[in-house]
């Protein structure tokens, strides 16, 4: 935080320097000394002014997010609880939190020992640093209370309440108390894995810039309690299953699709693509990556992480697309 404060003070001097620059040029008995130096000095005050704006709402949004202290809870731990929370991280926390190879590189298994540079992978390195977390006992969240587990799943903060960047851009908010609580009950079960692999989000002023122009998402605004639907082949439930899957984060709110952003591509509207196909034919893409049409998915789509679903929650995912959105 301090040097970040730091830059902004610079940005700030320098954009008040030029301010100074220009109205000096003004008052030059020169006229090319007006016209040169009032432009340059004119574009330098907007431009280090633009910056302190835009770089100040983004350290205010990412430092002081606004999100209360965390709730006292304890996980009981219980075994259905751990099953439950294994279930669900294999569909969702492996996609980023999974163990990477030699070149960092991840690799969609187990342990969830974290380490892959998501803003390097995607492009937005020069945000500083943007590493997903070691999620076993092994990392920082062993130093993490079950109630600031909770807090960073359903807020996207971290223990010191500042905002977790990658994970804003999570559907995580969503997720019922009871799941948050099994996902926690897992983490917490696991055998723990040491690594020295640089983690956490550690931004840069770019970052602050890129936070304060909306490149990241905005602190949650969740409810306090979220209660899952009824577990069943339903479309309600459909909807729930596309959230702890993932689904939504790339195809959009209502599976229709999404424009590209600074980290993602365009991503297709899936339902015209699903309401084509029998449930048959959509469980089997699901778990073989593989379209009836006989065309591969591409890289782009983790089909893989769909594939674990349960029979029940491919049925449920399937009626959720096939249904009219509202």
């Amino acid at each position: 935080m301090f040097m970040n404060i730091v830059f902004w003070l610079v940005c700030l001097a320098i954009s008040i320097g030029a301010g100074w620059f220009f109205v000096k040029a003004l008052r030059a008995p020169k006229l090319w000394v007006k016209i040169v130096g009032g432009l340059v000095a004119a574009g330098a005050c907007l431009g280090f002014a633009s910056w302190v704006f835009i770089g100040g709402y983004g350290i205010l949004k990412y430092y002081f997010p606004g999100v209360g202290p965390a709730p006292e809870l304890t996980v009981e731990g219980t075994p259905e609880q751990i099953a439950r929370g294994e279930y669900l991280t294999n569909l969702s926390c492996i996609g980023c939190h999974g163990a990477v190879d030699d070149q960092g590189n991840l690799t969609g298994n187990q342990p969830f020992s974290g380490g892959w540079n998501f803003g390097a992978s995607e492009g937005v390195g020069f945000a500083g640093l943007i590493a997903a977390e070691n999620l076993t006992p092994g990392g920082k969240l062993a130093g993490y209370s079950d109630g600031e587990l909770f807090r960073a799943m359903r807020y996207s903060v971290d223990q010191n309440g500042h905002l977790l960047s990658a994970m804003s851009l999570m559907p995580y908010s969503q997720l019922s108390d009871t799941d948050t609580e099994a996902v926690i009950a897992y983490l917490r079960s696991l055998a723990p894995v040491e690594n020295n692999l640089p983690t956490g989000d550690k931004l840069n002023y770019f970052g602050m810039l890129a936070a304060g122009a909306g490149f990241y998402g905005d602190p949650k605004t969740a409810s306090v309690t979220v209660t899952a639907p009824p577990e069943g082949v339903t479309a309600e439930y459909g909807k729930y299953v596309a959230t702890y899957g993932d689904c939504r984060v790339c195809h959009g709110p209502d599976m229709t699709g999404a424009k590209a952003t600074i980290v993602l591509p365009t991503v297709p509207n899936a339902r015209p693509l699903v309401k084509n196909m029998s449930e048959e034919q959509f469980a089997e893409m699901m778990r073989t990556g593989v379209r009836p049409n006989g065309i591969a998915f591409t890289d782009e789509m983790p089909w893989e992480n769909a594939a674990r679903m349960t029979d029940e929650d491919l049925a449920a995912l399937y009626l959720y697309l096939t249904t009219p959105v509202e």
